[in-house]
C-alpha cells in the first residue's frame, strides 16, 4: 500500500520515509510526520506542550517554542540543521535550552 502526504513542507516526504523504515508502518510514518507538521506550526508561532519518548524509553513532557522573537538571542547560525539527522530541535521553555526528538518518538501534541 502507497501513502501520499500531501503537505507544502517538501521535509514531509523525507520524515514519512525515515519513520516508516524506523518503525515499520507507513500509517503510523505519515500520522507521526503530520503530528510533527503540526507540532512545528504551533513552535513558530508560540509554545507547544508535546510529549515523546527519550532514547531511554522513558516519556518525555516538554514545552517547546521555535519563534523566533522567542529565541533570536540563542541561535548562533553555526552547524548542520538536527534536520539533517532525522530530529527535530526546539528550543525548550523549561529548561532554557535547545533539545531534539526523534522524529519517531513523537507520541501526542497535548
Amino acid at each position: 500500500m502507497e501513502t501520499m502526504i500531501m503537505t507544502n513542507d517538501t521535509f514531509t516526504a523525507t520524515r514519512v520515509a525515515v519513520i516508516a523504515r524506523r518503525t515499520g508502518s507507513t500509517v503510523a510514518a505519515g500520522a507521526k510526520a503530520m503530528m510533527i507538521e503540526s507540532a512545528k506550526r504551533i513552535m513558530r508561532n508560540g509554545v507547544c506542550h508535546f510529549l515523546y519518548a527519550k532514547k531511554d524509553g522513558t516519556l518525555r513532557e516538554a514545552w517547546g517554542t521555535l519563534n523566533r522573537s522567542l529565541v533570536e538571542k540563542h541561535i548562533n547560525g553555526n552547524g548542520i540543521s538536527r534536520e539533517y539527522y532525522a530530529t527535530t530541535a526546539y528550543y525548550d521553555t523549561e529548561k532554557g535550552d535547545w533539545r531534539s526528538f526523534r522524529w519517531e518518538n513523537l507520541v501526542a501534541i497535548l
